[in-house]
């Protein structure tokens, strides 16, 4: 599930194989820019920016990607055989091969490619509020910008990345937990002595994942999470079964997930968390591995 901390650990990995190294290879496989070669360029740095990576290299241009649901970049030595997925569902190759070792970038399923100018980057991330794990982060700026909208939902103003970026499904569900709110509660109805204290976990939570193989939100080895994938499941806190719906419009897939018990505040019906998909998790199997650090 690419959230903020995935994002940034991604940027980290491109940005040792590939940062102040020369473009050998450069293969764009998508109709628009199928004509467009970065051979010979000096790749200068990769940013993440919430849940954006802006790849820039010499001659002031700028890769914008975006992970998606389902998209990922992976690294390989000249040696590693691509395990990313079929090639049919590679976006985009960027190879360093005079680099010691040789690196070459791989990105499959990408949803979001484009070029752009360095000096033009805002039309890509303009719109993100601040970055959770940005150097523009401001606990004030995200607080101000979630309490603007005060009869929106809580779960959908977090996931809203125009208040502050790098918050995903899986944060989402895990601060709601930890604030003892449902996803559900609008978001100034929240008692004000969470109001504050938001942000801040906020940031405390994806800091805290950022360098790790695996997300946990708990500490307890073996449970990493409080809530989410755990539908069904007894919660951590009070042995209550935890509950899954979908929320928001509809227009794309938002599982949530959350406690009936200790998590006050408005709610779907019983019928109604049911109809939520199921993961590995939910089924009491094997939970699917959140990150790949090749």
């Amino acid at each position: 599930m690419p959230e903020g901390d995935t994002v940034w650990q991604t940027a980290k990995r491109l940005r040792t194989a590939l940062a102040g190294e020369v473009l050998t290879l450069s293969d764009f496989r998508v109709p628009k820019f199928a004509t467009i070669d970065l051979t010979g360029r000096t790749v200068l740095d990769v940013t993440p920016r919430g849940k954006h990576l802006l790849t820039r290299v010499e001659g002031g241009l700028t890769v914008h990607t975006h992970l998606g649901m389902e998209g990922s970049w992976q690294v390989y030595s000249d040696r590693q055989r691509w395990t990313g997925g079929p090639a049919h569902q590679i976006r985009l190759i960027l190879a360093a091969a005079d680099a010691r070792p040789a690196r070459t970038a791989v990105g499959y399923r990408l949803p979001v490619l484009d070029l752009l100018r360095t000096a033009e980057e805002d039309r890509a991330v303009g719109h993100l509020g601040p970055d959770l794990l940005g150097p523009d982060w401001s606990p004030d700026r995200a607080l101000a910008n979630l309490l603007a909208d005060p009869a929106r939902a809580l779960g959908e103003a977090l996931l809203d990345q125009r208040n502050l970026a790098g918050i995903g499904n899986v944060y989402k569900s895990e601060l709601c937990f930890l604030l003892r709110v449902t996803p559900w509660l609008p978001v100034g109805a929240l008692p004000a002595e969470h109001t504050a204290q938001l942000p801040v976990l906020a940031k405390k939570l994806l800091e805290a994942n950022r360098d790790r193989p695996i997300r946990s939100t708990t500490g307890r080895r073996g449970q990493d999470l409080f809530v989410y994938g755990r539908a069904n499941r007894p919660c951590l806190r009070c042995a209550t079964p935890i509950r899954a719906a979908d929320q928001g419009d509809g227009s794309r897939e938002r599982p949530t997930y959350w406690c009936p018990n200790c998590q006050a505040g408005p709610a779907p019906s019983a019928a109604a968390s049911r109809t939520a998909p199921r993961t590995a998790r939910d089924s009491g199997g094997p939970s699917p591995p959140r990150r790949t650090t090749s």
